[in-house]
């Protein structure tokens, strides 16, 4: 009886950390390798991915919580505070991934990959070409998707060339223009008319530590700001909740504008000064303004790293 082995991204789990663990699941499936490798999400999966996997009819992948005594693949992280329940106690495999190193540690050398591209689907899609494995319809749309979500239509900073030539390489296999499909995908992910102001708070939501401060930070994009004006109190008093009930210094909350190519930075808790710091400005009614700012991984986090120090 072959073992299982559960490729697997972070907790509130986005396009790109899902997509990822379909596609490098089934590429190591089509090695013909011994195990049984099953994709998995450490959550519930959110509204664009929805919209991705039925759009290239893709089963959604099972959902699992605790690592536990499991054969394990990370995707798309690498740090404990963002990985499924009990990851320690996992016999971890392998890790790919685009983000910074983060604190992940094993009892023997594993295969670890990282890049700094702008999703971890562009690695994995080379990857299919270094092995020789042929990419299905289905493969490709998935992983077309994630790069398109994670450099926001290649407008992210985090973009590169090889995440632009992955994408045009796919959407060749998928047939369709992956301008007008992007924008389809983000429109659903944009849609907030059945999220609660717990949903936009934790939708796409990671721990962090800065010297010691513990915070969380998340991020919703949508197509036009408007749509969130009226609902920026309750998302506030939700943050304060949040923040409260896990204990953290501070939780940031980036509302961002995919067309203007702008956030807004919600804040609360402490300390502001250091908020302040990190991006230049005065906070007015707990938020900042920022225009270019698109990315949490290459926009947000540095400045507040540098801000801590």
């Amino acid at each position: 009886m072959a073992d299982n082995v559960y490729v697997v991204g972070h907790k509130s789990p986005d396009t790109d950390s899902v997509a990822a663990a379909i596609s490098y699941a089934n590429l190591k499936n089509q090695q013909g390798m011994p195990e049984i490798y099953v994709p998995a999400a450490a959550g519930t999966i959110n509204n664009e991915t929805k919209f991705v996997l039925e759009h290239f009819g893709v089963p959604v992948p099972e959902t699992i919580t605790d690592a536990k005594g499991k054969k394990i693949i990370l995707v798309d992280h690498n740090e404990v505070g963002q990985a499924v329940d009990n990851i320690k106690e996992a016999d971890l495999l392998e890790v790919v991934d685009h983000h910074k190193i983060g604190d992940i540690q094993t009892g023997s050398p594993i295969f670890f990959h990282n890049e700094p591209v702008g999703s971890t689907a562009t690695i994995i899609s080379a990857m299919y070409d270094q092995y020789k494995v042929p990419i299905t319809k289905e493969m490709a749309g998935v992983m077309m998707s994630a790069i398109l979500s994670d450099t926001v239509l290649f407008k992210s900073p985090t973009c590169t060339d090889k995440d632009k030539a992955q994408v045009e390489k796919l959407a060749k296999i998928v047939g369709e223009d992956y301008q007008q499909y992007g924008i389809a995908m983000l429109t659903a992910k944009s849609d907030i008319s059945s999220k609660t102001a717990r949903d936009i708070v934790k939708g796409d939501y990671k721990h962090f530590d800065f010297a010691g401060t513990k915070a969380g930070i998340g991020q919703i994009e949508v197509m036009d700001l408007s749509v969130l004006a009226p609902r920026k109190k309750e998302i506030l008093e939700d943050m304060e909740k949040v923040r409260k009930e896990e204990g953290l210094s501070f939780v940031l909350i980036m509302l961002t504008d995919v067309m203007k190519e702008a956030s807004d930075l919600l804040f609360v808790g402490s300390p502001a000064d250091k908020f302040e710091k990190a991006f230049e400005g005065k906070m007015e009614n707990n938020s900042i303004y920022k225009k270019g700012v698109l990315s949490r991984k290459k926009q947000v986090i540095p400045p507040l790293e540098a801000a801590f120090k």
